[in-house]
């Protein structure tokens, strides 16, 4: 399988952010991200999520079709797991203990019945941006890949919501995502802000934060489709949409 990763030569992403992004993948910082994840990779060294799923969060949700965006901070790193997307697993891997929390709200709060798996694709296929701070990670070595890079490319990514978009949901749990998003326009945007579900934290006030019938509530208010946050029972590994194989095929973006 090609290698999509910054790591190769070839970035295959959804046409919006592709554009929205090139700049980023011309700069230093971004040349110097790539080299360091080769070298890793050089060293023998396992990285998650594979390289095809480094940039899901995007290919899943393109520029014109997020709705509400969730900060997270590293994806997970054990074997199978990470997969591109904040707080979700691959289908088949236990459900994490965030996201079990995560799933307890919603069943307070919206009447959610939680699945067996912790596979979110079916948010982000709705407009939910499921960002990770830090796109990459070294097995079983949290935090790993923390300042080399990404996180200046994920602010960007932010920036570009908050300046391109209108009327967006940003969930900032925790202080990292509170931190990183602190520049959003609340005038422009809805910004709910919560402590983190981690077992830590949740009883802090995650519980209770009702914040995704809140987000629905501003979607309807502003003449948007609300999220549909029931998962399917089953999970499945989706196709990549159309337009993203066509883009892996034909396009790409070239450094």
């Amino acid at each position: 399988m090609t290698d999509t990763g910054p790591g190769s030569r070839a970035v295959k992403l959804e046409p919006g952010w592709r554009d929205a992004l090139a700049a980023e993948f011309e700069s230093d910082y971004m040349e110097n991200l790539r080299g360091f994840l080769l070298q890793e990779k050089s060293r023998g060294k396992r990285i998650f999520p594979a390289g095809e799923n480094i940039f899901n969060a995007l290919n899943s949700t393109p520029l014109d079709k997020v709705k509400l965006v969730i900060l997270g901070q590293d994806p997970y790193h054990g074997p199978g797991q990470a997969h591109g997307l904040c707080f979700s697993v691959l289908p088949g891997v236990d459900v994490p203990p965030s996201l079990q929390n995560i799933y307890k709200e919603l069943r307070e709060d919206v009447g959610f019945k939680a699945p067996g798996h912790g596979y979110l694709q079916f948010w982000a296929e709705q407009g939910v941006l499921l960002l990770n701070a830090v796109l990459t990670v070294e097995a079983h070595k949290a935090g790993s890949h923390q300042g080399e890079g990404w996180e200046r490319f994920t602010d960007r990514i932010v920036h570009i919501l908050n300046e391109q978009r209108q009327n967006l949901v940003f969930l900032l749990w925790g202080a990292y995502a509170q931190k990183k998003g602190a520049f959003i326009d609340g005038h422009r945007h809805l910004v709910l802000k919560s402590p983190h579900p981690s077992p830590l934290s949740a009883s802090r006030g995650f519980f209770g934060n009702r914040h995704f019938s809140r987000a629905n509530a501003y979607l309807i208010e502003t003449g948007q489709q609300p999220i549909d946050w029931q998962l399917p029972e089953s999970a499945v590994i989706m196709q990549e949409r159309e337009d993203i194989e066509s883009v892996h095929e034909n396009e790409g973006v070239h450094e």
